[in-house]
């Protein structure tokens, strides 16, 4: 081997022990001082807060340091006013307000992206967003008064709405169909997927029936059944995807299976639901009969806290990212996100967890 050939070897072994280190996950599971769980002792822990994002030098904190090896230190990218968040593979998609775009993160390739577009996919207030089967995103603007497609590589596709008495809050997709929850009209709207054109209005009810909404702000779509955050009547209303009401949880009131502000709702496999209070800066987890389990966060006086929280996702992927965080007496079952608008945590990371059986 010459001189030149030698060197150049040492060299690429010496970038790939680099790249090594530095793309090594650098979490630490807590300690016994900074664990937070809830509910608090001596109630079996059910949620475990493992991490929170706010700026892309948290994600690269998480992934890795080689981009800042090769290229330098660089301005990081902060989220500003976090709203609707939802999950999908690898992605995490938070509405940004304050940004008027989304905030990006890639928890496979560690990268943190703006993404605001312009022309005719240009967004004012982005407020929740989904991704369906096929990779497209729908974003609800409730300022621009429609909801806004953009195609796999977040090219713009299409956007749709009514021109009257329209305004939404949330979107999703399922089973070949778009839901909106119009807070102008105390419905969701239904739309097709192939043309965008209004199908269904749900529920059919006039102020006086019960089941009527009287805002709806959020929706959540599980086992065939259409979960509306009603902000106007202090609950959670339940449908049948045709219609039908089934029920509501919750009402107003300053005590525990009370809300004051509902806001982002999510619903696990096992149909549990979890509801978003701005109010009380908390998550109230309920089971599938309506009875509340337990909450979560509360107003921020440090990590695992809350401030202004506005949506709620969970997701059953990439929980091997965040296993590092979690406690060696538990098991990761599922991840819960949730948003804060205001405070040094924008977007907090929970796990669902289970104890570990102990060995005699």
């Amino acid at each position: 081997m010459n001189k030149s050939t030698r060197i150049a070897s040492i060299g690429i072994l010496l970038i790939a022990c680099l790249l090594s280190a530095c793309m090594r996950q650098v979490a630490k599971a807590p300690t016994l001082e900074t664990l937070v769980i809830f509910p608090p002792p001596p109630d079996t822990t059910r949620i475990q807060f493992l991490t929170h994002f706010s700026t892309s030098g948290d994600l690269e904190g998480k992934t890795g340091g080689f981009h800042r090896f090769l290229f330098g230190e660089e301005a990081p990218l902060n989220m500003i006013k976090p709203y609707g968040v939802t999950a999908h593979k690898d992605k995490v998609y938070i509405c940004d307000t304050g940004l008027g775009g989304l905030v990006v993160l890639d928890l496979s390739s560690g990268d943190f992206e703006y993404f605001i577009p312009g022309g005719k996919g240009q967004l004012k207030l982005p407020i929740n967003a989904c991704v369906d089967e096929r990779g497209y995103l729908f974003v609800a603007d409730a300022k621009r008064q429609q909801i806004v497609v953009f195609d796999t590589e977040r090219k713009y596709l299409h956007a749709f709405g009514e021109a009257e008495g329209f305004k939404p809050t949330d979107v999703e997709v399922h089973q070949g169909r778009i839901w909106v929850a119009n807070v102008q009209d105390h419905a969701v709207y239904v739309y097709g997927t192939d043309d965008y054109k209004l199908i269904d209005r749900i529920p059919d009810l006039g102020a006086e029936e019960e089941g009527f909404i009287r805002q709806a702000t959020n929706i959540s779509i599980h086992n065939n059944t259409l979960y509306v955050s009603d902000f106007g009547d202090f609950n959670v209303k339940k449908f049948s995807l045709d219609g039908n009401y089934l029920g509501m949880v919750g009402g107003y009131g300053n005590g525990p299976g009370h809300f004051t502000r509902p806001k982002g709702i999510a619903v696990d496999r096992e149909e549990k639901l979890f509801v978003v209070d701005a109010a009380f800066e908390n998550v109230q987890l309920f089971n599938a009969g309506g009875e509340l389990l337990m909450h979560f966060g509360g107003a921020y006086k440090g990590a695992g806290a809350m401030w202004l929280p506005a949506a709620v996702e969970i997701s059953y992927d990439n929980l091997s990212f965040y296993e590092p965080y979690v406690d060696d007496s538990f098991i990761l079952k599922y991840l819960i996100y949730v948003t804060n608008q205001y405070g040094p945590a924008k977007l907090n990371v929970y796990g669902f967890v289970e104890e570990k059986p102990t060995s005699l």
